[in-house]
């Protein structure tokens, strides 16, 4: 899916990424004030979230819970220092929790997001619209598995 938007368009931009999906594992990809936090303002809106949604740029994880119960973690890794300090904050836990998990900047925690994950592709076009790339990687985690003798 590719499509271009402006910010008027965002109710409707992020209402379609949540109907079609295939995975609760959201990746944010852009330069940085390409507007991935406000169309997770927007995603979480959507979700139900009456809290006040900020970056957790120095928390690394936001969390949020729904008016119906549900779970939304909201990560920023623009400040990690290595793959490391995600999982010592338990990251494979929140991934299999089957929760949303939104984040920003996993380019910096490449070889740790599942493979199933929706990567959302953001850039400011010259006419100040932004255009959206959604890529669905996979169907399943890569399990390896080794030959018993």
């Amino acid at each position: 899916m590719n499509i271009n938007y402006t910010l008027n368009q965002l109710p409707q931009i992020a209402e379609q990424i949540i109907d079609e999906a295939s995975n609760k594992i959201l990746l944010f990809y852009g330069e940085m004030g390409v507007g991935k936090t406000t169309l997770i303002k927007e995603i979480v809106k959507q979700l139900e979230i009456d809290d006040v949604v900020t970056s957790p740029t120095f928390s690394l994880v936001n969390e949020y819970k729904s008016r119906k119960g549900e779970i939304i973690y909201h990560f920023d890794f623009y400040r990690i220092n290595s793959e490391e300090e995600a999982m010592d904050i338990g990251i494979d836990e929140y991934f299999e929790s089957n929760h949303w998990c939104l984040i920003e900047w996993p380019e910096n925690i490449k070889n740790i997001v599942p493979l199933n994950a929706v990567e959302i592709y953001i850039s400011l076009n010259d006419d100040k619209t932004r255009s959206i790339q959604i890529e669905e990687k996979g169907t399943q985690n890569l399990k390896l598995e080794t030959e018993k003798p």
